[in-house]
C-alpha cells in the first residue's frame, strides 16, 4: 500500500519546479564538475573526482526522492475541506492551558512544513495531537520537552 503525500497545489508546483530545476540545472553542474576533476589526471588519487561524484550521488537520490513523492502525491482541494474538526491544511488556534497563549499554525505534509511560517507538519507530536479534533477539544500532547495541553480554539481554512 502506498503512502500517500497530502499537498497544496502551491506544494506540488513548488516540487514540480525544484525537480525540473535539478534535472536541468543540476545535472549540468555535476556533469561539468566531474568532467573539470577528470581533466585533472589520475583518477585514482584525485579527490576533487570523489567529491564531484558523490555529489551527483547526492543529486540523483534527491531528484529520486522528488519523483517518489510527486507520484504518491494527493492534491487537496482546500475549498472542499471540513472545519468542523482538525484535519490536514486546517488552520488551527490552539491555547496553550499552562502559558493562555494562542497559536494559529497550519497542518500540512512533512514536505510542506516550515515552523517559521507556523505550518507544522501532521505527523510531528503536536499535528498528531490535533487530528480529528474539534472546538473546545483539549489536546494533551506528549513533547520531547514533556506534556503539554491546548484547546482548540479554531478551525479555519
Amino acid at each position: 500500500m502506498a503512502n500517500y503525500t497530502y499537498l497544496t497545489q502551491g506544494g506540488y508546483d513548488k516540487l514540480r519546479t525544484e525537480l525540473e530545476e535539478l534535472k536541468t540545472t543540476g545535472r549540468q553542474e555535476a556533469a561539468r564538475a566531474i568532467a573539470e576533476a577528470r581533466a585533472q589526471g589520475d583518477l585514482s588519487e584525485n579527490a576533487e573526482y570523489d567529491a564531484a561524484k558523490d555529489a551527483q550521488g547526492m543529486l540523483e537520490l534527491k531528484i529520486n526522492e522528488i519523483e517518489t513523492v510527486l507520484a504518491n502525491a494527493r492534491v487537496i482541494d482546500e475549498s472542499q475541506l471540513d472545519t468542523s474538526k482538525v484535519a490536514i491544511l486546517s488552520n488551527v488556534t490552539i491555547k496553550n492551558l499552562k502559558t493562555g497563549k494562542e497559536m494559529t499554525y497550519k497542518l500540512v505534509s512533512e514536505t510542506e512544513a516550515d515552523a517559521k511560517q507556523m505550518r507544522i507538519s501532521v505527523t510531528s507530536p503536536i499535528g498528531q495531537g490535533l487530528l480529528g479534533k474539534i472546538r473546545g477539544d483539549i489536546a494533551k500532547i506528549q513533547t520531547p520537552g514533556g506534556a503539554l495541553e491546548f484547546e482548540v480554539v479554531d478551525i479555519s481554512i
